[in-house]
């Protein structure tokens, strides 16, 4: 089978584990695609180079889609966006960690708190955090700091109050010490974590290539969810991401494989969380405009044709 390239941007985080699998062991090979991941600085930088082609399929935040499509995003693109999401990976949960000192949400007024971007992806996922607490956005300052090593460092550092953090970097605070004042688990009932999405022109153009990459990631995804292969999954976890502590990966890998927090099996898509996306983005958006079609954003025809076909 002809081998095609394909370059793909994630956030840095245990979710990309399947995608080291499929590298290190052959997987996306044989399938018949060379698969190339690159960690993205930040949802802006992700938007920006998957738009412009320099790379063609991202795994992120589903709401970061949904924002660029609307024209919400947080950069300006370099042409008209088509984008869309056709295949699930994580189920998340989003620990909001706090500088020390910081005791309750209370003690958060006059403060600043690290995010990735204002009015995209997890965003809103703080903003009901903070609403519920009962704080006001007069009473906090936000502030773009990029992807989770970046923002983690800025709360460690003592530039910022806190952050919304994801494994293996919640499982680091949590060890050293630092309070986590609330979890995305109990803020939601359904918010799905990543998926994966593309260009529409790029997808239909290499349809061949995104059911390659679909067989290459279904059959990465089952063998690191066989528990026959969890010490080997631990190894390849360490080696692809060397600034995890040694003590963070058996944790780490151990939240990653259970659905709720981690790998969704089959990566299926979340209807239901889609739906939440939408409600929370209509409520907290700038823009104020009230999004419901959840198939605008949505094509799973390349997911079925690649399901019939393993």
């Amino acid at each position: 089978m002809a081998s095609s390239n394909i370059k793909v941007i994630g956030f840095p985080g245990t979710g990309l584990l399947p995608l080291f699998v499929g590298i290190d062991k052959g997987f996306f090979e044989k399938s018949g695609v060379s698969v190339a991941l690159e960690r993205t600085p930040s949802s802006m930088y992700q938007a920006q180079k998957l738009v412009s082609g320099d790379f063609d399929i991202a795994c992120s935040a589903v709401d970061n889609f949904i924002a660029y499509q609307e024209g919400a995003g947080e950069v300006e693109l370099d042409r008209e966006p088509d984008l869309f999401v056709f295949m699930g990976s994580t189920q998340i949960e989003l620990s909001f960690v706090v500088a020390k000192g910081i005791e309750c949400f209370e003690d958060l007024k006059g403060k600043s708190l690290a995010m990735d971007a204002l009015a995209t992806g997890f965003a809103f996922v703080l903003y009901r955090m903070l609403d519920k607490a009962g704080l006001k956005p007069a009473d906090y300052e936000l502030v773009s700091v990029g992807a989770t090593p970046h923002r983690w460092e800025a709360v460690q550092k003592g530039v910022h109050a806190g952050t919304l953090l994801i494994e293996p970097f919640t499982g680091q605070a949590r060890a050293n010490g630092y309070k986590i004042l609330e979890s995305s688990l109990k803020t939601f009932q359904n918010y799905p974590g990543q998926m994966f999405g593309a260009m529409r022109g790029w997808a239909n153009e290499n349809r061949p290539a995104m059911i390659s990459f679909i067989h290459g990631y279904l059959d990465a995804l089952d063998w690191t969810l066989d528990p026959n292969n969890k010490a080997e999954a631990a190894s390849i976890l360490s080696a692809n991401m060397p600034q995890m502590p040694d003590k963070a990966v058996a944790p780490a890998l151990e939240k990653l494989l259970v659905p709720e927090t981690g790998l969704i099996p089959m990566g299926t898509v979340d209807m239901n969380g889609l739906k939440t996306v939408l409600e929370i983005r209509s409520q907290y958006a700038p823009q104020g405009k009230t999004l419901t079609d959840v198939d605008k954003y949505l094509d799973l025809s390349f997911y079925r044709e690649a399901i019939s076909t393993r």
